[in-house]
């Protein structure tokens, strides 16, 4: 054993090594997150179904859920394909993100866009960043995908704001919350 330590990155895994040119570990992540990520979106759209499926915007909802969905499967071929473990935590975004929609749905129309306003933005964050981390040697098509599926969560968040999202009463403090316990799933899905 020498008592030289190898460099770590943020999350206690191994730098790439050399040929190695994304990472196999930072690789494996970023489809660990982006597939629970879109799990739980796909989930959110369920619960907000099931409150206001049969109101005028329940078609916008169900158009929302299927592009979640495709974006789900796409990195659940991913998961396969690479050979990455998905997250422990889908059990958790399974009831989260229903209840998530379900709830902010039973608070009304309104509320129901702004937390698909609050997702959407957060989602959007997310996958620029990625995006940015992304150089075209590195994974071209991961690349692609991401920004493909980027331009739709931010038609999503579009929607939610022509159908008055930001008129819900409390709707800074309803984004923020919904915002940050995003960013806490977007961290521990990563890892766990």
């Amino acid at each position: 054993m020498s008592d030289v330590q190898q460099p770590r990155d943020q999350v206690g895994v191994a730098p790439p090594q050399p040929g190695d040119r994304l990472g196999q570990a930072r690789m494996a992540r970023m489809i660990r997150v982006d597939h629970a990520g879109e799990y739980g979106a796909e989930r959110i759209y369920a619960g907000q179904i099931a409150v206001l499926g049969n109101t005028p915007i329940g078609d916008l909802l169900r158009h929302m859920k299927e592009q979640e969905t495709h974006h789900k499967e796409t990195f659940s071929g991913l998961v396969v394909k690479r050979r990455v473990r998905p997250t422990a935590l889908l059990p958790i975004w399974h009831v989260a993100g229903f209840a998530l929609g379900a709830v902010t749905a039973a608070m009304g129309k309104r509320a129901a866009m702004a937390c698909t306003v609050a997702v959407e933005e957060a989602i959007d964050e997310h996958y620029s960043e990625q995006a940015a981390s992304l150089s075209d040697e590195d994974e071209p098509e991961l690349r692609a995908t991401i920004e493909r599926f980027r331009l739709e969560e931010l038609e999503h968040r579009e929607i939610g704001l022509e159908n008055e999202a930001e008129l819900t009463p409390g709707y800074r403090v309803l984004s923020r919350v919904i915002k940050a316990g995003c960013k806490v799933a977007i961290a521990v899905s990563e890892v766990v």
